[in-house]
């Protein structure tokens, strides 16, 4: 793969991952739209890392608080702060791995893999995602996250896994339906993206390392870095508009682009 596509790819996962636009949706367009061979398996597993490292970052406090309280948890204890945020980003993360592990089995997450489908997610789920927005209350903050609300966010969660839904987008519209502001929805809906981002890449992690060679694995590093650089940056940015912007302008792409690829898909 030309180091363009390598940069191209990355940043179009780094930037869209975590904003509400489906970063899986515009990486199947991509070769569907330009041409372009599919990226694989390898250079899939290579972006995730790297944005899992950015919102890793970004959120170190409160990684380091879940890492903090996880062997109290292991061993039933939920008597800490660490130890319940740990305990309630794995229960959000259940819904998904189980939904997940059925379609990859199935075979159904490659039969949903058409524009057709896209176009219809994100024009669907954008205009949800506004419906929640607007309608949604501002009366809960991320520090008062129930195990109700980790289960419920989970549900919606493993609804991304169908292409152009968009994880961060689904997960933001069931926070905001469930009462939280617009910056502790985001960051619960990033913080539940860390357990969801592992568990995909240890699904894929065996088939590509028994796969790659030595040009996949360069290949790899390199989208997994300028994919990490793009997401730190996506997510700093959204984070700051948020304390002064609504979801309006995603929600604007999101119908745009799902209109444009429906009249393409129906042509």
């Amino acid at each position: 793969m030309t180091l363009w596509n390598l940069i191209l790819l990355a940043l179009i996962q780094g930037i869209t991952e975590f904003l509400p636009v489906s970063s899986s949706g515009h990486l199947v367009l991509l070769p569907n739209l330009t041409g372009l061979a599919d990226q694989g398996q390898v250079i899939d597993v290579a972006v995730h890392v790297g944005t899992l490292g950015a919102v890793m970052l970004y959120f170190w406090r409160d990684v380091r608080l879940a890492l903090t309280g996880l062997p109290r948890m292991l061993t039933g204890r939920i008597d800490t702060a660490g130890a319940r945020l740990a305990f309630l980003l794995m229960i959000a993360t259940i819904p998904v791995i189980l939904a997940g592990l059925v379609l990859h089995l199935t075979g159904l997450d490659d039969a949903m893999r058409s524009v057709a489908v896209i176009g219809w997610t994100m024009l669907v789920f954008g205009l949800v995602l506004y419906w929640a927005d607007q309608r949604g209350p501002k009366v809960k903050q991320a520090a008062g996250w129930s195990l109700k609300d980790a289960i419920t966010m989970g549900l919606w969660q493993a609804v991304a896994l169908i292409p152009g839904t968009s994880r961060s987008g689904i997960t933001i519209t069931g926070a905001r339906l469930l009462g939280y502001d617009r910056e502790s929805a985001a960051r619960l809906s990033m913080l539940m993206s860390i357990p969801t981002i592992m568990a995909s890449g240890i699904l894929l992690g065996g088939e590509v390392i028994a796969t790659a060679d030595a040009a996949a694995a360069r290949d790899g590093a390199i989208a997994a870095g300028f994919a990490f650089v793009s997401a730190l940056a996506a997510l700093s940015i959204m984070m700051r508009l948020l304390r002064s912007v609504s979801f309006t302008p995603y929600v604007i792409y999101r119908v745009a682009l799902g209109v444009i690829l429906l009249g393409i898909a129906y042509s």
